[in-house]
């Protein structure tokens, strides 16, 4: 029997889902799919400037998942920009913090914003 999944924990959903160039046409193909965790890991490391190891534990998974997430998260970003695809940020395996948990720390957005 496999082990049960753990949800991830994200802080916030993006203000905006949808990236690329602005003569994109709303052909599929040329779309890349992130998952909100994805993203999320982008978030913490490339720009809130955490470890791997902090932003596992701010996502309530392990390091190597965090690797393993964060890793395909950069394969989408390049590929969306070096081949001038539409970036689209949806779904995944996450819960939304409450802002008021002990294991949301100081990348947390929603208790930096008040949201």
């Amino acid at each position: 029997m496999p082990r049960p999944m753990k949800w991830r924990k994200v802080c916030c959903l993006p203000e905006r889902n949808r990236f690329g160039p602005l003569d994109a046409n709303a052909d599929e193909k040329n779309h890349i799919k992130m998952t909100i965790d994805e993203y999320e890991t982008i978030r913490l490391i490339d720009l809130v400037g955490f470890t791997q190891e902090e932003c596992a534990k701010q996502m309530n998974v392990a390091r190597t998942t965090v690797q393993g997430i964060y890793s395909e998260a950069r394969k989408k970003l390049a590929e969306s920009l070096v081949n001038g695809k539409v970036l689209l940020i949806e779904g995944g395996e996450y819960r939304l913090c409450d802002g008021l948990e002990n294991g949301c720390g100081r990348g947390c957005r929603r208790r930096r914003h008040g949201r």
